[in-house]
């Protein structure tokens, strides 16, 4: 629950960013601790998931386990979450913290920051947890506070800097101390496991979080493009959805911001991009493409999302769903993987 209102007053929700590792300084050394690094998209709902993704990008400090973390410990991901303090959404913010920080975090959809829309809550909780690790940085130079930056970041947003300042690390108040705990043991159940091709990029992150977006949306032969799904031909003429190359097109675009625009053919999009040339190499996002029918004849194609499984648009009568490499019907066909971004 966010308690405070200026960046040396605290909040009480955040931190996170989507990989790797965060500095931690120590009676200001500066060292390095590994913390969770990579965010499993598939912990994360589907509605909120591009919005971690950009969020976790918005400062080094900030990870996206720790931002789904979070979100999980103050809503629950309800974005009508409230709290007797009057603290509202996913990020449980109050009103006046809401008022000095707030974002609109989807500014093509409106013109307003709301703490109770989920895009405006996440990315408002990224950028004031930032500012909040910038002031905990500067104090951990200067001796003022002891600890890692991660906790004490944590321990500002629950209880106040001022707090923490007061106390020289996390103040000895048992709900900011059993908060700090629970954020960090939380971040492992969003946390991608390490090795099977579960290694991501900013890039294959974002590819992921567009197409699962799309869960559940019909099969539409010839049907998806670059704005999402679309009534499609033949077969497809009556569905709005996507094919599978239409899902794959459109979660590349959104990835790239609009640079890249691939063809709606699986066949020319498994000549593309770079090519990962043994399988224990794909990375998440990465694109997979399926000769099921004929020899030499790419005509499936599907996106990783780590652990063995890929999301994809399979056939007439089966939505978007996410599938695994180990299926009989896919393991031993042959396949190519291409890389894009």
């Amino acid at each position: 629950m966010i308690k405070a209102v200026a960046i040396a007053a605290g909040a009480g929700v955040v931190v996170t960013a989507p990989f790797i590792f965060i500095l931690g300084f120590s009676g200001g050394t500066d060292t390095t601790t590994t913390v969770a690094d990579t965010l499993d998209l598939k912990q994360v709902p589907t509605v909120y998931q591009q919005w971690i993704v950009k969020a976790a990008q918005t400062c080094p400090q900030i990870t996206g386990p720790l931002l789904a973390a979070q979100i999980d410990t103050e809503s629950s991901w309800n974005p009508e979450a409230q709290s007797p303090a009057g603290a509202v959404g996913l990020s449980q913010f109050i009103p006046s913290t809401w008022a000095a920080w707030g974002v609109n975090g989807n500014p093509s959809q409106d013109g307003t920051a709301v703490p109770k829309d989920p895009a405006d809550a996440i990315m408002t909780q990224a950028k004031y947890d930032c500012a909040i690790a910038a002031k905990m940085k500067e104090d951990l130079k200067a001796g003022i506070v002891s600890g890692d930056l991660l906790s004490l970041t944590l321990a500002g947003y629950n209880a106040g800097i001022d707090a923490v300042e007061q106390y020289h690390g996390i103040p000895p108040y048992p709900e900011t101390q059993q908060y700090v705990k629970d954020i960090l043991s939380k971040m492992a159940s969003y946390s991608a496991p390490v090795g099977n091709g579960s290694e991501q990029s900013a890039f294959g992150a974002q590819v992921v979080a567009a197409a699962m977006k799309w869960k559940g949306t019909p099969y539409s032969w010839g049907g998806g493009d670059t704005s999402g799904p679309t009534y499609g031909v033949g077969e497809g003429a009556d569905t709005n959805g996507f094919d599978c190359s239409g899902l794959v097109l459109y979660a590349v675009y959104q990835a790239s911001g609009g640079k890249i625009a691939l063809p709606h053919s699986s066949e020319l999009q498994a000549t593309m991009g770079q090519e990962v040339p043994d399988p224990s190499l794909m990375k998440v996002g990465d694109v997979i493409a399926f000769q099921l029918k004929a020899p030499g004849d790419y005509d499936h194609i599907a996106i990783y999302v780590g652990d063995g499984d890929f999301i994809e648009a399979p056939k007439m009568g089966e939505p978007v769903r996410i599938s695994s490499l180990s299926d009989p019907y896919y393991a031993n066909r042959v396949k190519t993987i291409r890389r894009f971004g």
